[in-house]
């Protein structure tokens, strides 16, 4: 597309990629978006982006980054039916993070039709230079439709001055964290695959008290206990401006304090947003076969937990440990996604009202089912305390036959919660599952016994 011409949206819920090509020097990008009656926010709630990442209706959501060769995507989802009557434009825009975007090569904006993934429309950005922010691209009504228009429109004031525009109100600190670079590829370590899936281990959280590791008889494959959902991604107080701080965590930059970002209170939400990638390179490539299996791949997201009173547990699908934010181990895990379709992801909720109950935690991803290991599957994961600043990372390809992933440790240093970029790959020994791996490399020292889901 041209910049200014327009097409006719006719899918019922779209995808909308922002993408550019990552190498030394490029600066970060994030997606956005605003929803706009009159040419305005009606509140700071209109603002979808890296810190709010769900807007209140449901309609439009944050899913964030993935990467696939050199080429990195940040994606936002737009379910259109849902858009609520009064809005009449849905801006879609770019923002850079440390450098401008006469830096950023191969910036381009597209529309994908959500159900079968087909190309409705894409505009690439050739004429950028001083600019910090764009707005690439709209979505806005026309005779009871919806179209999407190629804009193009530079800001030379970053996403601050882009979202205060549109009626944002913004709260930024008068000194920022430093520029945080696009997270490096994560260090892969040895050997062959886990045992089959079929009776993988779990062990069961031990009790707030008494000896740290026990045996106990495997849990049943019954349903998991209704605990109450965990709450929405935070959102600043009634009337507080939104803050725009983040922080992205690197190999040369591994670590964050969330009591120097504003995380000490409410809940942090890790979320584990990931895709299947058809190809297939490297290791795998030299299989012979691809490794993944499309239709039945289920990952899943847990961690492994130690309490200040010594106790240690488990939180993940496998046997129904989904854990609590109210009682002991204070940490919980909504929901189990078999095929990576839930726009939202996997998701773990750590209370940090008790966060001096916690000793470490640590957060893990293993393969269930539906492949040999994490070969082209791309991931982000985003820890988002419900006030301060968002922390995320991504993990790029794996070039070894792993089944289980570290993905963060989360450290209390002396009431002051550290998160820990992993971003490791480990390969059980034969016969030997991916949580006794896990707990092995990191000295948790817990007995496992067999569990189903």
């Amino acid at each position: 597309m041209r910049k200014g011409s327009n097409i006719q949206v006719t899918a019922g819920s779209v995808r909308v990629e922002l993408g550019w090509r990552s190498g030394p020097g490029v600066p970060d990008v994030d997606a956005s978006a605003l929803l706009l009656v009159a040419g305005k926010v009606r509140s700071d709630e209109d603002f979808v982006f890296y810190n709010q990442a769900v807007h209140a209706s449901g309609a439009v959501r944050h899913e964030g980054k993935r990467t696939a060769g050199d080429t990195v995507t940040d994606a936002l989802a737009v379910d259109l039916g849902r858009v609520e009557p009064a809005i009449e434009t849905v801006v879609l825009a770019a923002s850079s993070d440390g450098g401008t975007f006469g830096q950023v090569p191969g910036l381009f904006i597209r529309v994908l039709d959500a159900s079968g993934g087909a190309e409705i429309a894409r505009f690439d950005s050739e004429d950028a230079s001083v600019e910090t922010a764009f707005v690439l691209g709209e979505l806005y009504r026309r005779q009871g439709g919806w179209k999407f228009r190629a804009v193009g429109q530079g800001y030379g004031s970053g996403l601050a001055g882009l979202a205060t525009d549109y009626g944002i109100s913004v709260d930024e600190p008068q000194q920022a964290p430093a520029p945080a670079s696009v997270a490096a590829p994560p260090v892969a370590p040895p050997a062959p695959p886990a045992a089959p899936p079929a009776a993988p281990p779990v062990a069961p959280p031990a009790p707030p008290s008494g000896p740290p590791a026990a045996a106990f008889p495997p849990p049943s494959a019954g349903a998991a206990a209704p605990y109450p959902p965990p709450p929405a991604p935070g959102t600043a107080p009634a009337g507080a401006p939104v803050s725009l701080s983040k922080v992205t965590l690197t190999k040369e930059a591994p670590a964050v304090s969330l009591t120097k970002q504003g995380g000490t209170s409410g809940a942090l939400r890790v979320n584990l947003n990931w895709q299947v990638h058809k190809q297939f390179q490297g290791w795998g490539q030299k299989l012979g076969r691809a490794l993944a299996l499309h239709g039945d791949l289920d990952l899943d997201l847990g961690c492994l937990f130690e309490l200040a009173d010594g106790s240690k547990g488990v939180v993940q699908a496998l046997g129904n440990s989904f854990g609590s934010l109210h009682q002991p181990p204070f940490i919980q895990l909504d929901a189990d996604d078999r095929t990576g379709a839930r726009t939202s992801g996997e998701n773990l909720t750590v209370s940090l009202d008790h966060k001096d109950a916690f000793r470490r935690i640590l957060v893990f991803v293993t393969i269930y089912e539906g492949a040999r290991s994490f070969a082209n599957l791309h991931a982000t994961v985003t820890l988002q305390p419900q006030f301060g600043a968002a922390v995320d990372f991504s993990l790029d390809e794996c070039t070894v036959p792993s089944t289980v992933c570290a993905l963060a440790l989360i450290t209390n240093n002396g009431g002051d919660l550290v998160v820990q970029r992993e971003a490791r790959y480990l390969v059980p020994d034969r016969g030997v599952s991916p949580q006794r791996t896990l707990d092995h490399a990191y000295g948790w020292g817990m007995n496992w016994t067999p569990g189903r889901k």
